[in-house]
Protein backbone atom coordinates (compact mmCIF):
# COMPACT_ATOMS: atom_id res chain seq x y z
CA UNK A 1 0.00 0.00 0.00
CA UNK A 2 0.88 3.48 -0.77
CA UNK A 3 0.33 6.73 1.42
CA UNK A 4 0.28 10.44 0.11
CA UNK A 5 2.37 12.60 2.43
CA UNK A 6 2.74 16.57 2.54
CA UNK A 7 6.15 17.90 2.78
CA UNK A 8 6.43 21.28 3.13
CA UNK A 9 9.89 23.32 2.89
CA UNK A 10 9.65 26.58 4.99
CA UNK A 11 12.49 29.19 4.88
CA UNK A 12 12.49 31.85 7.16
CA UNK A 13 12.97 35.42 6.50
CA UNK A 14 14.58 36.00 9.95
CA UNK A 15 16.33 34.45 12.92
CA UNK A 16 14.68 33.46 16.02
CA UNK A 17 14.12 30.89 18.52
CA UNK A 18 12.78 27.43 17.43
CA UNK A 19 10.06 27.69 20.39
CA UNK A 20 8.52 30.47 19.13
CA UNK A 21 6.73 28.14 16.77
CA UNK A 22 4.99 25.77 18.54
CA UNK A 23 1.93 23.33 18.11
CA UNK A 24 -0.50 25.57 18.27
CA UNK A 25 1.18 27.69 15.68
CA UNK A 26 1.56 25.24 13.31
CA UNK A 27 -2.34 23.69 13.78
CA UNK A 28 -3.55 27.34 13.27
CA UNK A 29 -1.47 27.53 9.88
CA UNK A 30 -2.70 23.83 8.55
CA UNK A 31 -6.42 25.38 9.50
CA UNK A 32 -6.00 28.17 7.33
CA UNK A 33 -6.81 27.42 4.09
CA UNK A 34 -10.21 25.84 5.47
CA UNK A 35 -11.65 28.76 7.51
CA UNK A 36 -12.37 30.23 4.10
CA UNK A 37 -13.66 27.27 1.71
CA UNK A 38 -14.73 24.82 4.73
CA UNK A 39 -14.90 27.16 7.80
CA UNK A 40 -16.83 23.92 9.80
CA UNK A 41 -13.82 21.75 9.88
CA UNK A 42 -12.32 23.74 12.71
CA UNK A 43 -15.44 23.01 14.23
CA UNK A 44 -16.12 19.26 13.89
CA UNK A 45 -16.49 17.59 16.88
CA UNK A 46 -14.38 14.44 17.48
CA UNK A 47 -11.24 13.38 15.58
CA UNK A 48 -9.92 15.57 12.87
CA UNK A 49 -7.63 12.48 10.61
CA UNK A 50 -4.60 14.24 10.41
CA UNK A 51 -1.38 14.58 11.75
CA UNK A 52 2.17 16.28 11.41
CA UNK A 53 5.71 15.90 12.19
CA UNK A 54 7.88 17.90 15.09
CA UNK A 55 9.53 20.53 12.45
CA UNK A 56 13.09 19.86 11.23
CA UNK A 57 15.81 19.88 12.14
CA UNK A 58 15.48 20.81 15.45
CA UNK A 59 17.60 24.49 15.89
CA UNK A 60 17.15 28.03 15.95
CA UNK A 61 15.46 29.58 12.58
CA UNK A 62 18.03 31.60 10.52
CA UNK A 63 17.53 33.52 7.46
CA UNK A 64 17.40 31.44 4.96
CA UNK A 65 17.75 28.10 6.16
CA UNK A 66 15.16 25.73 5.35
CA UNK A 67 13.48 23.42 7.70
CA UNK A 68 10.66 20.88 7.01
CA UNK A 69 7.71 19.55 8.46
CA UNK A 70 5.98 16.56 7.18
CA UNK A 71 1.86 16.04 7.09
CA UNK A 72 -0.14 12.64 7.37
CA UNK A 73 -3.74 11.78 6.89
CA UNK A 74 -5.50 8.63 5.25
CA UNK A 75 -7.94 11.31 3.73
CA UNK A 76 -5.87 11.95 0.33
CA UNK A 77 -8.49 14.53 -0.51
CA UNK A 78 -7.21 16.39 2.53
CA UNK A 79 -3.84 16.22 1.27
CA UNK A 80 -4.18 17.54 -1.60
CA UNK A 81 -6.63 20.33 -0.83
CA UNK A 82 -3.67 22.02 1.35
CA UNK A 83 -1.21 21.22 -1.05
CA UNK A 84 -2.85 23.52 -3.26
CA UNK A 85 -3.00 26.30 -0.86
CA UNK A 86 -0.29 26.50 1.50
CA UNK A 87 3.14 27.42 -0.90
CA UNK A 88 3.77 31.22 -0.94
CA UNK A 89 5.23 33.88 1.27
CA UNK A 90 2.83 32.21 4.84
CA UNK A 91 3.26 33.92 8.43
CA UNK A 92 3.32 31.17 11.18
CA UNK A 93 3.35 32.68 14.53
CA UNK A 94 3.88 36.14 13.46
CA UNK A 95 7.32 35.21 11.32
CA UNK A 96 7.10 35.52 7.58
CA UNK A 97 8.41 32.10 5.84
CA UNK A 98 8.70 31.07 1.73
CA UNK A 99 6.74 27.68 1.43
CA UNK A 100 7.22 25.00 -0.67
CA UNK A 101 4.96 22.41 -0.63
CA UNK A 102 5.10 18.71 -2.22
CA UNK A 103 3.52 15.55 -1.99
CA UNK A 104 5.50 12.58 -1.35
CA UNK A 105 4.88 9.03 -2.04
CA UNK A 106 5.17 6.62 1.52
CA UNK A 107 4.79 3.07 1.55
CA UNK A 108 3.62 0.61 4.08
CA UNK A 109 5.96 -0.49 6.68
CA UNK A 110 4.98 -2.38 9.87
CA UNK A 111 7.86 -1.02 11.42
CA UNK A 112 7.76 3.04 12.68
CA UNK A 113 9.86 5.41 14.85
CA UNK A 114 7.91 8.18 16.15
CA UNK A 115 8.65 11.95 14.75
CA UNK A 116 6.70 13.63 17.34
CA UNK A 117 5.83 12.48 20.95
CA UNK A 118 2.67 10.44 21.19
CA UNK A 119 0.31 11.21 23.89
CA UNK A 120 -2.42 9.72 26.13
CA UNK A 121 -4.43 10.88 28.97
CA UNK A 122 -4.19 8.58 32.15
CA UNK A 123 -7.14 11.13 33.49
CA UNK A 124 -8.91 13.40 30.99
CA UNK A 125 -11.60 14.51 33.47
CA UNK A 126 -8.20 16.07 35.66
CA UNK A 127 -6.28 16.38 32.44
CA UNK A 128 -3.65 14.22 33.76
CA UNK A 129 -1.28 12.67 31.08
CA UNK A 130 0.10 8.90 31.44
CA UNK A 131 3.71 9.58 32.28
CA UNK A 132 6.65 6.36 31.82
CA UNK A 133 8.60 8.10 34.48
CA UNK A 134 5.43 8.22 36.88
CA UNK A 135 3.56 5.21 36.22
CA UNK A 136 5.75 2.54 34.76
CA UNK A 137 2.84 0.45 33.07
CA UNK A 138 3.29 -0.18 29.73
CA UNK A 139 0.53 -3.04 29.35
CA UNK A 140 -1.33 0.38 30.08
CA UNK A 141 0.13 2.38 26.95
CA UNK A 142 -0.56 -0.44 24.78
CA UNK A 143 -4.00 -1.05 26.00
CA UNK A 144 -4.79 2.63 25.32
CA UNK A 145 -2.82 2.85 22.39
CA UNK A 146 -4.96 0.27 20.84
CA UNK A 147 -8.38 1.11 22.18
CA UNK A 148 -7.80 4.94 20.62
CA UNK A 149 -6.75 3.26 17.53
CA UNK A 150 -9.82 1.13 17.26
CA UNK A 151 -11.95 4.23 17.92
CA UNK A 152 -10.64 6.26 14.90
CA UNK A 153 -10.27 3.64 12.35
CA UNK A 154 -13.65 2.41 13.32
CA UNK A 155 -14.94 6.59 13.09
CA UNK A 156 -13.21 6.82 9.69
CA UNK A 157 -14.37 4.02 8.37
CA UNK A 158 -18.05 3.06 9.87
CA UNK A 159 -16.39 -0.33 10.51
CA UNK A 160 -16.42 -2.49 13.47
CA UNK A 161 -13.15 -3.44 13.86
CA UNK A 162 -11.60 -5.42 17.01
CA UNK A 163 -8.97 -7.83 17.66
CA UNK A 164 -7.39 -9.55 20.91
CA UNK A 165 -3.60 -9.66 20.00
CA UNK A 166 -1.45 -6.41 21.21
CA UNK A 167 -1.30 -3.72 18.55
CA UNK A 168 2.95 -4.09 18.23
CA UNK A 169 4.71 -6.91 19.62
CA UNK A 170 8.69 -5.13 20.12
CA UNK A 171 8.97 -1.69 21.38
CA UNK A 172 12.82 0.50 22.23
CA UNK A 173 11.72 3.20 23.93
CA UNK A 174 13.80 6.63 23.55
CA UNK A 175 12.68 8.93 25.42
CA UNK A 176 9.66 10.77 27.52
CA UNK A 177 9.36 14.47 26.85
CA UNK A 178 7.13 17.60 27.97
CA UNK A 179 6.26 19.97 25.36
CA UNK A 180 4.65 23.40 26.16
CA UNK A 181 2.37 24.76 24.18
CA UNK A 182 0.82 28.19 24.43
CA UNK A 183 -2.97 29.00 23.37
CA UNK A 184 -4.32 32.23 23.97
CA UNK A 185 -1.86 33.73 26.30
CA UNK A 186 -2.14 30.80 28.27
CA UNK A 187 0.47 27.91 28.57
CA UNK A 188 0.00 24.42 29.34
CA UNK A 189 2.42 21.32 29.56
CA UNK A 190 1.58 18.21 27.48
CA UNK A 191 3.78 14.74 28.37
CA UNK A 192 4.42 12.50 25.36
CA UNK A 193 6.88 9.82 25.03
CA UNK A 194 9.70 8.91 21.83
CA UNK A 195 9.86 5.61 20.51
CA UNK A 196 12.77 4.39 18.26
CA UNK A 197 10.88 1.31 17.59
CA UNK A 198 7.17 0.13 17.25
CA UNK A 199 6.65 -2.61 15.40
CA UNK A 200 4.21 -5.61 14.79
CA UNK A 201 6.09 -8.40 13.59
CA UNK A 202 3.13 -9.69 11.49
CA UNK A 203 0.32 -7.89 9.80
CA UNK A 204 -2.22 -10.24 7.84
CA UNK A 205 -3.80 -8.75 4.31
CA UNK A 206 -6.59 -8.66 6.85
CA UNK A 207 -5.27 -5.91 9.27
CA UNK A 208 -3.13 -4.26 6.61
CA UNK A 209 -5.70 -1.58 5.80
CA UNK A 210 -5.97 -0.85 9.91
CA UNK A 211 -2.32 -0.57 10.12
CA UNK A 212 -1.44 1.56 7.38
CA UNK A 213 -4.79 4.09 8.26
CA UNK A 214 -2.76 4.20 12.10
CA UNK A 215 0.39 5.17 10.22
CA UNK A 216 -1.20 7.96 8.51
CA UNK A 217 -3.81 9.07 11.45
CA UNK A 218 -1.00 9.26 14.06
CA UNK A 219 -0.81 7.03 17.02
CA UNK A 220 -2.54 7.56 20.62
CA UNK A 221 -4.70 10.97 21.06
CA UNK A 222 -3.64 15.12 20.15
CA UNK A 223 -3.31 13.84 16.67
CA UNK A 224 -4.64 17.26 14.77
CA UNK A 225 -2.15 19.09 17.62
CA UNK A 226 0.80 17.28 16.27
CA UNK A 227 1.25 14.04 18.13
CA UNK A 228 1.82 10.85 17.70
CA UNK A 229 3.36 11.07 14.35
CA UNK A 230 5.07 8.36 12.93
CA UNK A 231 7.49 7.48 10.00
CA UNK A 232 7.43 3.82 8.27
CA UNK A 233 11.27 3.03 8.95
CA UNK A 234 12.83 -0.25 7.41
CA UNK A 235 15.13 -2.89 9.83
CA UNK A 236 17.90 -4.17 7.69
Amino acid sequence: MIELRLMLELTPKENFCYNEINKHSIQGFLYSPFKQEYPEFHDIKGFKFFCFSDIFPVNDYKEGEKKNILISSPDRSFIQFLNSKLEGEKIIAGHLFHVKSRIIKVPFNKVWITGSPIVLYKDNRNNIYYSFDRDKDLLFFLDRIKDNALKKYNAFYNEDLAFEDSIFDKLVFNKEVVVNNIKKGNEFIIIGSMWKNLEKEYVSDEYKKFYSFLMETGLGEKNSMGFGFVNPIKIV
